[in-house]
């Protein structure tokens, strides 16, 4: 199913909003549904299934279709994106129970990944990272995984009131700052220009194929030869690197938090 097939189902469950037309607006774009839900991580909480993600997203989509207006310009698969993105996000925010000492090891994280950059004089294992911390390995990389989820809530937080952009579309967007009045978050965009470039090649790759191209957790690692997993942990460290850099850079106060 296309784009343009999506599209004409759209408008003609807007010029008769039938069950069936509403059904097959439903078929034609649940794989969207589908690929919004692969870019999360599944939180380890019992109402956090693969289905209930999905259930979440298609109850955006049911909210996308009763409010799409053709008549407003927008493509119905634009429209559907953020609607069932934001249900997607407002889901997870309900049920998110992180712990406040998990909140403090995440932060504890983020320091360490830089000082041990600064002790060994390169990029540190994960390996020396778990033992400064003094967590296992395995705990080390559950908590990656947690942190990466915690970045795409944050980084899915819309800047404007009206949901139009969000956060993460300032990493793709080269025009983005021109539409931006405040001057914390045009400082942030000149941080990431010049940081992003520093960063290891797999790292970038990854970003971009995740933030850019849009694909999920899984089609990244089967484009690397890794698993989905081992992608999310990965995604999680970049983005508390990433996190200390801009830290690092910027005038205290002037950061917005990821947590």
């Amino acid at each position: 199913m296309t784009e343009d097939d999506l599209q004409t189902h759209a408008l003609r469950f807007v010029a008769d909003p039938t069950p069936p037309h509403r059904e097959a607006v439903v078929l034609a774009a649940l794989p969207l549904v589908r690929s919004l839900v692969g870019k999360l991580t599944l939180p380890n909480h019992p109402l956090a299934s693969w289905e209930d993600l999905e259930g979440a997203g298609l109850l955006g989509l049911m909210q996308a279709l009763d409010s799409y207006d053709p008549d407003r310009g927008a493509q119905f698969s634009t429209h559907a994106y953020r609607r069932v993105q934001g249900a997607l996000v407002d889901y997870l925010r309900s049920i998110d129970v992180l712990s406040r000492d998990k909140r403090q090891l995440m932060a504890e994280a983020q320091r360490a990944l830089g000082t041990l950059a600064q002790m060994l004089g390169d990029e540190p294992m994960d390996e020396d990272v778990a033992d400064y911390l003094g967590i296992s390995l395995a705990d080390y990389h559950s908590l990656l995984s947690e942190a990466q989820h915690r970045f795409t809530l944050s980084m899915d937080q819309p800047i404007h009131e009206d949901e139009s952009q969000r956060v993460v579309d300032t990493l793709s967007l080269e025009d983005a700052r021109d539409g931006f009045d405040a001057v914390e978050v045009r400082s942030e965009l000149a941080a990431l220009e010049k940081i992003l470039p520093t960063l290891p090649e797999r790292e970038r790759t990854i970003l971009a194929l995740y933030y850019i191209e849009d694909l999920t957790l899984r089609e990244v690692g089967e484009i690397l030869g890794v698993s989905d997993a081992r992608i999310s942990q990965i995604l999680g460290k970049t983005l508390l690197k990433l996190r200390n850099l801009l830290t690092a850079t910027q005038p205290p106060g002037t950061m917005r938090s990821a947590a």
